[in-house]
């Protein structure tokens, strides 16, 4: 039996603006996350490429996660609308429980100067593997995520500006 693309989707409402929460929960999170989630994020740099469309950047992970690195290729930047896609190149469950997984993250404006966060991850499982509650670990490490990089952004105003 062939396995088919399975997907979920998450908005996240936060008081921080659109453009703050998108440079550094998703641009700079590499450079974040250490700081700010250490006990999920052991360490975080660029394998290759500057940022832009084709970049890959390694996170090495604690032992709070179920794999210890991965590696996400940026496929697509809009930095001016606050949108991103990405693929799963290497580590993450790659080779063992999936085949393939890419994310769509998109950061639109908010009534009262916040903003709306909208990931669409997709993903195709090995022959074999069921999902049990994988999905829902997922969106709650995403969320936590954008929470942090929240957190960080209201308690420092003049960050990410």
């Amino acid at each position: 039996m062939a396995s088919s693309a399975n997907s979920w989707t998450l908005e996240i409402a936060s008081p921080v603006a659109a453009p703050r929460l998108f440079r550094a929960a998703v641009l700079d999170w590499h450079t974040l996350a250490p700081k700010l989630v250490a006990e999920v994020v052991a360490s975080a740099h660029p394998v290759e490429g500057e940022g832009g469309v084709g970049s890959v950047r390694q996170f090495n992970f604690t032992s709070a996660m179920p794999f210890s690195f991965m590696k996400e290729k940026l496929e697509f930047l809009d930095a001016d609308k606050c949108e991103c896609k990405s693929t799963l190149v290497e580590g993450g469950g790659i080779g063992v429980a999936i085949e393939t997984a890419a994310s769509h993250i998109k950061v639109e404006p908010a009534a009262d100067s916040g903003s709306v966060v909208k990931v669409d991850s997709t993903y195709k499982l090995l022959p074999g593997v069921e999902v049990k509650d994988e999905i829902t670990k997922a969106k709650e490490s995403v969320t936590a995520i954008f929470k942090a990089a929240e957190a960080f952004l209201v308690a420092n105003p003049d960050a990410y500006n």
